[in-house]
């Protein structure tokens, strides 16, 4: 961060300190949200914002490869504005992975996150290219919505990316220009000799001619799409429900029992504060952004506090508990006809409650479409496992929360007594 120049899209350092036992690192404050969440707020979004965020984001990376730095980890939480205002800079952040490199030096470690990784990078023999396929990724996305390699695994991610085959059949892409599917496809070039260098892309005549760029709207599709990560989150917590329901009294008991010690003021709900005091006397000193991500995740009914089902469902969802047995209950309260396959009538009935809007009818089509391997217009259950045990929203899904921290949460907070919480 102290070597790359100050920039206007690049998050500021502002000071670092060190202790016996950490180094603080003060960076510059962003308020204005995450570049998808911006998007999905305006609701509009057309080719001419494409270019002109795409623009923005290939200026950064041109600035870090100048300056003999390769990001590593460009996907679009890796974005933020500075403010909540329309003409608010965006800014990238998160240099984490970052690493410097000379001309001709090539890299073997695995980093970065699964939908973004360029192909050379799981050969484990790369360069600076592989900023520019991660950049190609995220205008893919910006132009329709979804990412261009899609997988229910992440060994299936990785045969997609080798594979290359890039969609531009399925809506919106029939409005989009020629041009910039020319340069997605060039960018998305699996070869990194002949894909196209940073400098390349910034004069391609689609960022060249940001003015001329479509301002037409390129449908609800792609925000719809860009929002359905919520979406299959409300279908996994109503299966995480189902399997909380269904644990033994014992298990159900102590997690209750946890909830009760928790909840300090007695009145029901578990805050902010309150489970963060809980879970710091358990021992785990977990940072505010990773407490609040478990409330927005547990949270239902949007109360800004957790009951104690809430908590339970949560629980449920720290422990992984994903056996057969659990899994076979879950899809069985889906299956209401026990045809073996859940159906479109069955899910809709089933998320009635789930404040799924107006277009509901569409929301659980594309949940079944997802789900559903080989096709049939059904969730079978191996579909329905792969569906648990992986989990399909590709937007939460790359964003790297530490699964060792929420391990050892778990496993910290299932090993002591309830009582380990108290004086």
């Amino acid at each position: 961060m102290r070597h790359l120049p100050r920039h206007p899209n690049i998050v500021s350092l502002k000071e670092a300190f060190e202790d016996r036992d950490a180094v603080y690192i003060v960076m510059e404050l962003c308020e204005g949200g995450e570049l998808f969440d911006r998007i999905v707020e305006r609701g509009h979004f057309t080719e001419r914002d494409a270019v002109t965020i795409a623009r923005t984001i290939l200026e950064i990376v041109s600035v870090c490869h100048e300056h003999g730095v390769i990001h590593r980890d460009l996907k679009p939480e890796n974005f933020l504005f500075a403010n909540s205002s329309d003409s608010s800079p965006l800014k990238a952040i998160d240099f984490g992975l970052s690493t410097f490199f000379e001309p001709g030096q090539h890299f073997r470690e695995i980093v970065g996150s699964p939908y973004y990784m360029a192909p050379e990078v799981l050969r484990r023999d790369y360069g600076p290219e592989v900023d520019v396929w991660s950049a190609g990724v995220i205008l893919y996305i910006l132009l329709c919505g979804v990412p261009p390699f899609w997988a229910e695994t992440e060994e299936g991610i990785a045969q997609a990316i080798v594979q290359g085959e890039i969609d531009f059949e399925r809506d919106p892409w029939p409005k989009v220009s020629e041009e910039a599917k020319d340069l997605v496809r060039n960018m998305l070039e699996p070869n990194p000799y002949t894909r196209l260098t940073v400098q390349e892309v910034l004069e391609h005549k689609w960022i060249q001619n940001v003015d001329k760029a479509s301002n037409v709207s390129l449908g609800q599709n792609v925000r719809t799409r860009i929002k359905q990560f919520s979406l299959m989150n409300k279908f996994k917590k109503k299966v995480l429900r189902v399997v909380a329901d269904n644990l033994p009294d014992e298990q159900v008991d102590h997690i209750k029992e946890m909830f009760h010690v928790m909840d300090t003021d007695k009145n029901g709900d578990l805050t902010f504060e309150e489970l963060k005091h809980g879970l710091h006397k358990c021992g785990q000193q977990v940072a505010d952004p990773d407490v609040q991500m478990l409330m927005d995740a547990a949270d239902e009914d949007g109360s800004g506090t957790l009951n104690c089902q809430e908590f339970v469902t949560m629980s449920v969802h720290l422990r992984r508990i994903g056996s057969d047995d659990h899994l076979t209950q879950a899809f069985e309260f889906f299956d209401k006809n026990r045809s073996g396959y859940i159906e479109f009538d069955e899910l809709k009935e089933a998320l009635i409650d789930d404040n799924l809007g107006p277009n509901n009818e569409k929301f659980i089509e594309d949940i079944i479409f997802d789900a559903d391997l080989d096709k049939d217009g059904r969730i079978g259950y191996d579909e329905f496992k792969v569906m648990m045990k992986m989990g399909m929203d590709w937007k939460m899904a790359s964003r790297q929360y530490s699964r060792a921290m929420l391990n050892a949460l778990s496993q910290k907070m299932f090993k002591d007594k309830p009582s380990s919480l108290r004086g």
